[in-house]
């Protein structure tokens, strides 16, 4: 319950990168949380998506690239298609 002597924490600040000077470990985790990538694959039942992390950490397998376009979106990601 909010009370008039209740205080509100300031937001966090953006942190601000000089894209220009990115070392490898920032650029590794830009986006990481933000991004996946569909990349095709091929299975031993067939051709499948997989779903990877913005850093490359397999996260899932779809039967075809809407599926997979829909499970990133349901996590409120960006996907981005690798050929």
């Amino acid at each position: 319950m909010n009370t008039p002597t209740d205080t509100v924490e300031p937001a966090a600040q953006p942190v601000v990168i000089d894209i220009h000077n990115i070392s490898a470990a920032q650029l590794q985790l830009l986006g990481l949380t933000q991004l996946a990538y569909i990349k095709p694959v091929q299975t031993k039942d067939g051709r499948a998506y997989a779903i990877h992390a913005a850093d490359g950490t397999p996260m899932a397998l779809a039967t075809d690239p809407a599926t997979a376009v829909e499970a990133i979106h349901e996590h409120h990601m960006a996907a981005a298609l690798v050929h």
